[in-house]
């Protein structure tokens, strides 16, 4: 089951939109936040946006959310023991 929010917004943004772009950029931008809040999974946050995963990491990259989150040392430590 799906919710529905209704908003406002001024006439003269909604001029230089479409409907379906606000919709779409809205979706993405909260996607986005609960991901970076780690309230979602990255699929979960990728369905909410109605992207696909690689699109929504895209996403991230662009707005510098890590998609990874692991410290250097970690991922070092890791990449050692597979080589061992």
């Amino acid at each position: 089951m799906n919710m529905q929010i209704a908003i406002e917004l001024p006439n003269d943004f909604m001029a230089m939109h479409t409907t379906q772009e606000v919709k779409q950029e809205i979706r993405l931008s909260y996607a986005l936040r609960l991901y970076k809040a780690a309230a979602v999974t990255l699929a979960k946050g990728a369905g909410l946006a109605g992207l696909d995963v690689y699109d929504f990491m895209q996403c991230c990259k662009k707005e510098e959310i890590p998609v990874i989150d692991v410290t250097k040392e970690e991922l070092e430590d890791e990449l050692a023991s597979m080589l061992n």
